[in-house]
């Protein structure tokens, strides 16, 4: 399924995916306690690989996989701001990877780079020590080593601002990188504690890439003659639009299985066409595509002719009729007309019947991406600036049906996610859902009430969207921000307030800025940025620029949603019903998550009946994109304004072209309502910040949102975030990111929907590829089955 992806956190060759517009398949921390049976319970099970796992005794030696990609790499250098996911695959083939995430998406040391790797020193500094794998090189003989870990960290420092490089999180916490006591060994020492730093040097460049700016800006856009994979690239054809990766004689590890990789630039809608054409071995398909094979495999034998679908499906049996009368009546120029279409109907049919005998040579190996489709609420301006609005329409929606919509059909788990930062299976993983609370009609309608919104409020005076009773609940949970940030903020508090974020516009800590109401979102507006439309385009009024910051960490991509929570908020929230809520209401310490208690929905409420606030009618803008791989997200959409409808919100949908959703409306702020994915990623505390980071006002007046497009955000999730970068302790950190996802869902500005179906066609004797998971391709074990070999279950 082809769903908007919004663009990468971070656009290095981590596994999340690079930024796609249009991606397959639409576009992560528990309490103190060391990893018990209960915790792994609350993390939940990761999905399945299916990749038709073989030994590599079992796998042949030698051919050629054509792998469909979405589009010709923009740039090599994956630390760009247009690399995309094409790049990402490249480099992962390619380029040293020092961590490799496994099937629950947790980073583990490559020993085909590393023989260790481990913090060494704490005090004074955070020191890292990498021991690397003697037999590692490059492709023109020199060792991998020191060189190559100093040119990199000084070009993606931040310092040298002659370098273009779309981020440098992490990298800027490096005080200087040593040899150790050999050459084998490099010291890097950070000013700073840093627990992400297994994400730093993956992918490794070569230090003839990232030495100079000219190599590192222009030279490895095209070409990158120094590699240290497995593969290496032999052609990049854009005629053609093909990129051929080949062996690389030079490779210590074990030998790739494949002499060549071949990646194909295929548009998804034309995948279901060279497929049965027997162009491609691999390719990431949408639903529709994923029923043709299956149903190709059944008929399998009968020559590909389907029975109850294809071209003379949809054709009722009095329609056949019909048109053979006319075919054969006396009417000449009716009969003419009637056998030309019934000529057309049988080419049809005939094609159809070819294709699908050779879509049978095909499965379709299917699981669930490191990516989540979510509901985002523009806070920035209108009825949603008001907390409680986006509280209730956030209660309002059935995420498991949502869910079940998407997956069930696909046989595949509609668990909603519970966290922003994580998904089930990571470390990161906790279901901090409570913070918000289960879906419940009458409390929606009672957060709509107690924010003013009353069939009675159409016939009253017009007012300025985000009125008194918004600007004071926001107002309110500012101080209560700041109240909490004090209670278990303790020392770690101060310590993120003596670092404040490298976005704020501001050298006050972060609470001062609570206090002063700095929290309450801005109503005055914004313009597309690069919008070259009319200022009466926008719905909105203002004249407020927004600044999108360049992409923060987010590696090999996406995409992309994200997100963790923990135990001790669950147990909080723990039981059933209306006790479950209860406790949620007493204790999680989030205000205005539910209504004042004794507020009733309004009588005319019950039936849905539209809402108003002095004159002005409760209606919100649905953006969705209108391509043909994103009939899911439309679905979807039409389900959720359903649902909304049944609280009296209503919802004017607005379909746009697919090129222009995300920067036009996503990252511009033209839109109330919105459907895109995020990616997941192992190191949440990095990735995820500039996701849920408080937009902040820049000196000439913009706003500086990063990546939080929904510009939603506080203080106090950004110093958990900044305290939970700094923490080693991995149990400490957990906590630290629950809490900051538990206040995520509190805010209701984007609330996770299901997460995304990863469906693939692959020729049935390919091996040890497909729907990966969460984890990393290992390109060397990828191959074609010998004959008369089985594959592992």
């Amino acid at each position: 399924m082809s769903q908007v992806e919004a663009p990468r956190g971070r656009t290095c060759s981590r596994r999340l995916r690079p930024v796609a517009l249009l991606a397959s398949g639409v576009l992560v921390l528990p309490v103190l306690a060391g990893c018990s049976s209960g915790e792994d319970q609350d993390r939940g099970k990761p999905p399945a690989q299916d990749i038709s796992p073989a030994e590599r005794s079992l796998v042949a030696d030698g051919g050629t996989l054509r792998w469909a990609v979405d589009t010709m790499p923009a740039t090599l250098n994956t630390f760009q701001a247009d690399a995309d996911a094409t790049t990402g695959r490249i480099a992962g083939a390619v380029l040293p990877a020092l961590f490799v995430l496994d099937e629950s998406g947790r980073p583990q040391r490559n020993p085909d780079y590393l023989e260790s790797a481990e913090v060494v020193e704490r005090e004074p500094k955070q020191v890292v020590l990498y021991k690397l794998n003697q037999q590692a090189v490059w492709s023109d003989g020199r060792e991998i080593g020191a060189p190559d870990f100093l040119t990199q960290w000084r070009a993606l420092s931040g310092k040298d601002s002659s370098y273009w490089t779309a981020r440098n999180a992490g990298y800027d916490r490096i005080q200087k990188i040593e040899r150790g006591e050999s050459d084998l060994e490099v010291k890097v020492t950070f000013t700073k504690p840093y627990a992400d730093w297994q994400s730093l040097f993956t992918p490794l460049y070569p230090k003839n890439v990232t030495g100079t700016p000219a190599a590192f800006n222009d030279g490895a856009r095209t070409k990158l003659e120094v590699t240290a994979g497995p593969f290496r690239i032999s052609g990049i054809d854009r005629q053609a639009n093909t990129t051929t990766l080949v062996r690389n004689p030079r490779w210590w590890g074990e030998r790739p299985k494949l002499d060549e990789l071949v990646l194909t630039a295929v548009p998804r809608d034309g995948r279901v066409a060279a497929l049965a054409a027997g162009t491609l071995d691999l390719a990431d398909i949408d639903p529709s595509a994923a029923e043709r094979i299956s149903y190709a495999v059944k008929d399998a034998g009968r020559g590909g002719r389907p029975l109850a679908y294809g071209p003379v499906a949809a054709t009722a049996p009095s329609t056949a009729l019909k048109s053979w009368a006319l075919a054969h009546g006396s009417d000449e120029e009716l009969a003419e007309v009637a056998q030309e279409a019934r000529k057309r109907a049988a080419e049809a049919e005939r094609k159809y019947a070819q294709e699908q005998s050779a879509l049978s040579k095909y499965e379709v190996r299917k699981s669930l991406e490191p990516a989540h489709t979510q509901l985002a609420l523009n806070g920035e301006s209108g009825p949603l600036a008001d907390d409680r609005v986006r509280r209730a329409i956030a209660r309002a929606v059935n995420r498991k049906e949502l869910a079940e919509t998407v997956l069930t059909p696909l046989g595949l788990p509609a668990e909603p996610p519970g966290s922003h930062v994580a998904l089930a299976g990571q470390a990161a993983y906790a279901d901090s859902s409570a913070a918000l609370g289960k879906q419940d009609t009458q409390e929606a309608q009672a957060l709509l009430a107690d924010a003013g919104w009353t069939p009675d409020g159409l016939s009253e005076e017009p007012a300025e969207a985000g009125g008194e009773a918004g600007n004071k609940g926001r107002a309110e949970d500012a101080q209560k921000d700041v109240g909490d940030a004090q209670k278990d903020g303790g020392q770690e508090k101060g310590k993120a307030s003596a670092e404040p974020s490298s976005t704020s516009s501001s050298s006050e800590p972060a609470e001062a800025a609570s206090e002063k109401n700095e929290d309450v979102a801005s109503s005055e507006g914004q313009y597309t940025v690069g919008d070259d439309k009319p200022a009466d385009h926008d719905p909105r009024t203002g004249s407020r620029a927004t600044h999108i910051l360049a992409p923060a960490p987010a590696a090999a991509l996406q995409s992309i949603a994200l997100h963790r929570q923990a135990a001790s908020l669950r147990d909080d929230a723990a039981g059933s019903g209306d006790k479950g809520d209860k406790k949620a209401r007493e204790k999680d310490g989030m205000a205005g998550a539910y209504a004042p208690s004794g507020t009733a929905a309004p009588e005319g409420a019950a039936a849905g009946g539209a809402l108003g606030k002095k004159g002005k009618p409760l209606r919100l803008r649905f953006v969705l994109p209108s391509g043909p791989g994103s009939e899911v997200l439309r679905t979807v959409g039409d389900k959720i304004a359903q649902m909304l409808d049944r609280i009296g919100v209503r919802t004017d949908i607005v379909k746009v072209e697919d090129a222009s959703f995300f920067k036009d409306h996503i990252a511009s702020g033209d839109y109330d309502l919105a459907l895109y994915s995020w990616p997941s990623s192992p190191y949440p505390a990095t990735d995820a910040r500039p996701i849920y980071a408080k937009p902040r006002p820049a000196s000439d007046g913009s706003l500086l949102v990063e990546q939080n497009y929904t510009r939603v955000g506080t203080d106090y999730i950004d110093q958990l975030f900044t305290q939970a970068a700094g923490e080693l302790d991995k149990d400490a950190a957990r906590d630290l990111m629950r809490r900051a996802d538990a206040r995520i869902w509190a805010a209701a500005g984007s609330i996770p929907l299901y997460q995304r179906p990863e469906l693939v066609a692959a020729r049935k004797n390919v091996v040890n590829a497909g729907a990966f998971g969460f984890a990393d391709p290992r390109y060397q074990d990828i191959g074609f089955k010998k004959p008369g070999a089985a594959a592992k279950k």
